[in-house]
């Protein structure tokens, strides 16, 4: 299981570039954007089956597995894309960041999985560090003209952690799914972009490289590296690690330039960092059984 929880969070490592990465893509639009990321993570996922010397198993996919997978993956774009179309970045962003509490709390209604007071304590620290981060220590001005995008934010929470404890029901389903939910969210994200934007293509080998980071690993290696975590590692340590995403970008970005150190970026990450260990606790502080003899 530790493996397991270490190959999910090697997800959120992945998920701290998204923010450099997309930042250096340019000015391409959202679900043009979006569309181009998963095209390229369905390829990773083809690419990883053609190279593979295990024979592919035919397993029957339940009909749920397809509405979770593609509701998950594009539904939260979708929605993260319309929440910040009509609500200001920083409030839309908190409210989105919910999904790793839901996540910590929805476990408790797992099949064989017990939430503690550390995993419920050690999220609520992540939320609290997430709020300094994406706040910039300034605080929250939630206005009621911007109830729908609030709302439409909540939807993007709910989405991704029902999502992920969904896809833990699901166990038998192999990874290799991923592949199609992929491609599904880039079709989907295709036709979203000629309805509602103006194709505008990344300027120079930068911004074409930086596409491609997209969706060789934030978006690509990231949800592969997700769903094996969730579906067979510890969910309440990876639902609480997550907040290491915005601290992690954060870190990312004072590294190359375009943020800058501040005491609240410390105070946050002291509190994700915290909070993290605390709700691994358990995870941390087992031993090994000896072999019987």
């Amino acid at each position: 299981m530790a493996q397991a929880t270490l190959i999910g969070f090697s997800a959120v490592m992945m998920w701290a570039l998204l923010a450099l990465f997309t930042d250096a893509s340019g000015t391409v639009p959202p679900f043009q954007l979006s569309a181009m990321t998963f095209a390229i993570g369905a390829a990773v996922g083809f690419a990883a089956r053609g190279l593979s010397a295990t024979p592919v198993e035919r397993v029957a996919i339940p009909p749920v597995v397809w509405l979770v997978g593609i509701g998950g993956l594009f539904g939260y774009h979708f929605f993260y894309f319309t929440a910040l179309r009509n609500a200001p970045a920083v409030e839309a962003s908190l409210i989105a960041y919910l999904w790793p509490l839901l996540i910590v709390l929805g476990s408790a209604l797992m099949p064989g999985e017990r939430l503690g007071w550390h995993h419920l304590v050690g999220a609520l620290m992540g939320l609290a560090g997430t709020a300094l981060i994406v706040s910039r220590g300034g605080g929250f001005e939630f206005d009621a003209r911007y109830a729908y995008g609030y709302a439409m934010a909540g939807v993007c929470a709910l989405l991704w952690s029902a999502y992920s404890l969904l896809s833990r029901r699901f166990q038998a389903v192999p990874t290799r799914i991923v592949t199609w939910f992929c491609a599904a969210t880039a079709l989907l994200s295709l036709l979203c972009h000629v309805a509602l934007e103006e194709t505008v293509w990344p300027q120079g080998a930068g911004q074409w490289l930086a596409v491609a980071g997209l969706g060789l690993l934030p978006v690509g290696a990231a949800f592969y590296a997700w769903d094996h975590g969730v579906k067979r590692g510890n969910i309440q340590v990876l639902g609480a690690a997550s907040y290491a995403a915005p601290l992690l970008s954060t870190l990312v970005l004072i590294v190359f330039g375009f943020a800058e150190p501040t005491l609240t970026i410390l105070g946050a990450c002291l509190l994700i960092t915290a909070g993290a260990a605390l709700a691994a606790k358990n995870m941390i502080l087992s031993r090994p059984k000896a072999p019987a003899e």
